[in-house]
């Protein structure tokens, strides 16, 4: 089960599912809400539940804070995949969990254009990342015109779903892998490499790579998430 991350959709996630179908496994990336962390990861714990049989749950970025919360409201995750994710702790957020050097430090007004959603909470806002932050912090190791295309078709994420504490710290009772790329300039491998000690995982460090790298390497990512597999019994 794979869960994409904010300002993507199922979609980034299309060439590990090649690779994993045609290795034979079941393979579902179901839609990510990007609206609030708790919410969030209810969808894909009531989606988890509807599934028979033991689950690698595998998250990408801000999917990494769902999976985390998702895999301790159900029984059947038996792995945790993070692919240059976050892995937050009971009460951190997933914006506090970028690294002191992240591009996402930068002044908000130079990362993201904004805009109001219905319903939305005090303090709620549509993020949608800039153009330049997109192609060159975000999709750095992408060819420039699909980098452009991925960001002409980006989901907003809502202030919201970066700011809400997690719940749960699944982790702590279930196995975990960690696919980092040295190059992810969103999440930093310092950072990355700090919540995969303390949920004991076993980490694969991908020289260069960037924050999708999943979509530029997607048979590294899958051999990661295939070793997870082949470990559920």
């Amino acid at each position: 089960m794979l869960v994409h991350g904010a300002w993507a959709d199922a979609s980034s996630w299309n060439g590990e599912v090649k690779i994993l179908r045609s290795a034979g496994y079941q393979v579902r990336a179901i839609a990510n809400p990007l609206q609030n962390l708790t919410t969030d990861s209810q969808t894909v714990a009531d989606f988890l539940k509807t599934v028979h049989g033991p689950v690698v749950l595998v998250g990408h970025s801000y999917g990494g804070s769902v999976i985390t919360n998702a895999a301790a409201e159900t029984k059947n995750v038996k792995a945790l995949v993070y692919v240059d994710a976050a892995a937050p702790a009971v009460g951190e957020t997933t914006g506090s969990v970028s690294g002191s050097t992240s591009a996402l430090n930068a002044p908000a007004s130079k990362l993201y254009d904004t805009a109001a959603y219905p319903q939305a909470p005090s303090g709620g806002q549509n993020l949608y990342l800039k153009k330049d932050i997109f192609v060159k912090d975000f999709a750095s190791d992408l060819p420039t015109n699909q980098a452009e295309n991925l960001w002409a078709t980006q989901r907003a994420a809502s202030t919201i779903a970066f700011n809400t504490p997690s719940r749960h710290a699944a982790w702590k009772t279930i196995p975990s892998w960690y696919f980092i790329s040295s190059g992810d300039r969103i999440i930093t491998q310092q950072s990355e490499e700090h919540m995969a000690r303390r949920a004991h995982a076993k980490t694969t460090v991908f020289q260069g790579g960037s924050h999708l790298t999943l979509i530029s390497h997607p048979d590294a990512v899958a051999k990661v998430i295939s070793t997870a597999a082949g470990s559920v019994g």
